[in-house]
């Protein structure tokens, strides 16, 4: 093969020096790097990510390895994401309180959204050429969760502190999440030095690592002292555990609702679960007290948005969320006592 002639080398400086480039930017351009696949990024999302994270995207990012594996990060575009989250859709396991696969196709977009986030964090993609971002999740529906009313949390109380294998311990969840509105996550990763027993307080640490003081009842607060005491819990190890002392999972509470269930009936027909505790509990908050203390009492850290602007500063204080408890439970709370 021949050099390019005198013309056509004048003919390649002149188009060069038209598109400000000069010889000296071509001999400094360093080579595009390869985006990774997802058979090699995505083991460096999940170990980036929080434990809550990779509990709740894991599965997901199973299932893009599986389909996409070799694969490589900007191989995959925004219909080729569409057409995924309609095939998990169509592929959920049909349940009763199933939505049509609706949440299923969200978090699969939100698995994608995370990772492409960090690859773009990354240098690995542009901004502009991230395809989780220019996917819609499914329009979220309106919740069927509700308060349970007195009548029904007494019958589920009952029934919890009466049968299975450790009626104490699903009596103390039941209590635990009806007064502090708690979600699992917070309840699971309660510890013994969590407690503070003079001011009735517990250290909640949930989802999105926020970290909070929530009163509780004197005699919640001795339940849980006794429990991690006979129960052989460590200063620093996980509170809530079985008679043999191992740390209770989330499968306790699968169990206590398929049994309350089972001698429920309403409660397996309407599919209600422990967060439903947390909405009986918020509502009869936010009706008496308002919703800057029923805020305050959700651990709820937002402000702005549908609220409006005073939410940035109508906070509630732990002494007036203290004193909603007071009201819930019919017991005196040692902070409640400093309000005027």
């Amino acid at each position: 093969m021949t050099g390019a002639s005198a013309a056509e080398l004048e003919a390649a400086r002149l188009l060069l020096a038209r598109m400000g480039i000069s010889p000296a930017d071509l001999l400094n351009m360093v080579p595009r790097t390869l985006a990774p696949t997802f058979a090699e990024y995505v083991p460096i999302v999940s170990a980036t990510v929080s434990d809550g994270t990779r509990r709740v995207y894991g599965s997901y990012w199973n299932r893009v390895l599986k389909r996409w594996g070799q694969r490589r990060l900007d191989e995959v575009s925004a219909s080729d994401i569409e057409r995924f989250a309609e095939d998990v859709k169509r592929g959920v396991v049909v349940r009763r309180n199933a939505r049509g696969g609706r949440n299923a196709a969200a978090h699969l977009i939100s698995a994608l959204r995370c990772l492409y986030r960090l690859a773009v964090s990354d240098g690995l993609i542009p901004h502009d050429a991230n395809p989780a971002a220019k996917v819609a999740k499914p329009r979220q529906l309106p919740s069927t969760r509700a308060a349970v009313g007195n009548d029904l949390l007494t019958q589920i109380n009952a029934v919890a502190s009466s049968t299975g294998n450790d009626p104490a311990l699903d009596a103390l969840l039941l209590r635990l999440h009806t007064e502090t509105a708690c979600r699992r996550g917070g309840a699971l990763a309660l510890r013994p030095v969590d407690l503070e027993p003079q001011q009735c307080l517990i250290r909640l640490r949930e989802k999105g690592e926020t970290v909070r003081w929530q009163p509780v009842s004197p005699t919640l607060m001795r339940y849980l002292q006794q429990h991690a005491q006979q129960r052989g819990a460590p200063r620093s190890g996980q509170l809530l555990r079985y008679r043999n002392g191992r740390p209770i999972t989330r499968r306790r509470y699968d169990y206590l609702w398929v049994r309350l269930g089972q001698h429920l009936p309403w409660v397996a027909t309407q599919q209600i679960s422990t967060h439903w505790l947390r909405h009986t509990t918020l509502t009869w908050v936010e009706r008496r007290h308002g919703s800057a203390v029923a805020r305050a009492y959700a651990g709820h850290t937002d402000a702005g948005g549908d609220r409006g602007v005073t939410a940035t500063y109508v906070k509630a204080s732990l002494e007036e969320v203290a004193a909603a408890l007071a009201g819930l439970t019919g017991e005196p709370h040692p902070l409640a006592s400093d309000l005027p």
